[in-house]
């Protein structure tokens, strides 16, 4: 195996890091500090070659192989113990094409790159809320943020794909060229191939109008209900993520400070502030103790939450699909929102209404279109010792609320929870996952992820 090492040596051009290295510790870390694996091999690429190269030296070698991108995937499954890591963090670039509007991004980017490149255009690709998310995780999950009401989810602006299959092979995947392979991978995460290059649809976005406004979480049922019947008939322009949540201290108001809200998170992607102040003004109605919604730059939208939550923090996620927020699922919010345990653990509930909802739910593997919301409860905090308490309050808030939900998941929000929570979460859609996925990765080459399993495979 020594031997093969050298020889992957030779045929990369980026690095191999090893354990013995001394940047190993601060190359395997990943986004959740909880996640702590040991891989015996970090391949980091810098392009489609080195990409092959380690693919083969791990099938040839018989090792356990993640794919890392951004490494922001709440579960660690970009790493691995003792395996091989194929790190992409490497192949970056940015490509905005004016005469169509289209985004080629290579497959280690990450979503503030892309921000900020697109930018200039006025354009924007539709996708998560936090900068520092990796292209490749969050577009192979599906893709939730700030624009799905107004153009979808991240998946439905993807128009192809470069990638590496498990035998080594490279194709280019769209709607013409491999298009069961291309359905697949809008949603069926990174169990199909490791994706080198995206191609997206952009959007004419440049300064929207956004921010918080905040309630004492004593008024959550109130506003959660209010929520539910404001935001889906809300013209799809006005999107709200709605929190509950802790002030853990600047940029907001001393006065607010380590105390637990109820939120809503604004993102109006329209052009007339006449028009958004008449839609808000039932927004103010509800008399918000804070309000902080202005014009910004998209990518200032995109990046609000970043400075709170850095790379190597603690986290423990789960989540639901739901269909309506009644009253039990409001009292709920109310209990464990009001038990918050570290000022940094929050509960989100996005909305897909909208153009995200009008894709039918066969169209790609996310098989939630009816959904009106992906719930996600992460305990977050920088602290180890914490693990244990963040921990059972998210498993806690989530059986509070599992019995109302749909009963699956968004797979990007999930944590390694088993083969029936997989399954669920992709409902009729999974057993044309596992056909495509028995034809492409027969030997489940790729299983670091939220798995598909393959027909008659061994390995799981």
């Amino acid at each position: 195996m020594e031997t093969a090492l050298d020889d992957l040596k030779s045929a990369l051009r980026g690095n191999l890091v090893l354990p013995e290295d001394s940047n190993y510790d601060h190359t395997r870390k990943i986004y959740n500090g909880m996640i702590d694996k040991k891989p015996a091999v970090i391949a980091m690429c810098v392009d489609v070659a080195d990409v092959i190269a380690a693919l083969q030296y791990g099938r040839e070698n018989n090792m356990l192989i993640a794919v890392r991108g951004g490494g922001h995937n709440g579960g660690g499954l970009g790493t691995c113990d003792d395996g091989l890591v194929i790190d992409l963090s490497g192949i970056k670039y940015v490509r905005v094409n004016t005469e169509d509007n289209t985004v080629r991004v290579g497959g280690g980017n990450l979503w503030g790159e892309v921000d900020h490149a697109t930018h200039p255009f006025s354009l924007a690709v539709p996708a998560g809320i936090i900068s520092t998310t990796g292209v490749g995780g969050l577009t192979l999950g599906g893709g939730v943020g700030h624009l799905s009401r107004k153009y979808g989810l991240t998946i439905d602006n993807l128009l192809e794909a470069d990638m590496v299959l498990a035998d080594g092979s490279f194709v280019t995947v769209n709607q013409t060229h491999h298009p069961d392979l291309f359905w697949a991978i809008r949603g069926g995460g990174g169990n199909f191939g490791i994706v080198t290059s995206f191609k997206f649809q952009g959007h004419p976005v440049s300064t929207v109008i956004g921010g918080p406004t905040l309630w004492p979480i004593e008024r959550a049922e109130e506003v959660i209900a209010w929520y539910d019947q404001f935001i889906n008939q809300a013209p799809e322009e006005l999107n709200g993520f709605l929190a509950t949540m802790v002030i853990p201290g600047p940029p907001f108001p001393e006065s607010l400070h380590m105390k637990k809200f109820c939120g809503i998170v604004w993102c109006y992607a329209g052009d007339d502030q006449e028009a958004f102040d008449r839609l808000f003004q039932p927004v103010k109605a509800m008399n918000p103790v804070f309000e902080h919604v202005g014009p910004m730059p998209y990518p200032s939208v995109q990046t609000l939450f970043d400075g709170l939550f850095p790379s190597g923090m603690q986290w423990y996620w789960r989540a639901d699909f739901f269909d309506s927020l009644g009253p039990e699922v409001g009292a709920a919010h109310l209990e464990f929102g009001s038990s918050i345990p570290t000022p940094l653990s929050q509960m989100h509930l996005y909305p897909i209404s909208g153009a995200a909802s009008r894709v039918a739910h066969d169209a790609t593997p996310w098989a939630y279109r009816d959904a009106k919301y992906a719930g996600v409860i992460v305990g977050v905090d920088p602290d180890p010792a914490n693990a244990g308490k963040i921990t059972d309050w998210c498993k806690a808030y989530w059986s509070a609320l599992h019995p109302y939900s749909m009963g699956g998941a968004y797979s990007n929000f999930m944590m390694e929870e088993g083969q029936e929570r997989v399954m669920a979460s992709y409902k009729d859609n999974y057993a044309r996952l596992v056909q495509i996925k028995s034809k492409y990765d027969p030997e489940n080459i790729f299983r670091v992820n939220q798995n598909i399993h393959p027909v008659l495979s061994s390995k799981t």
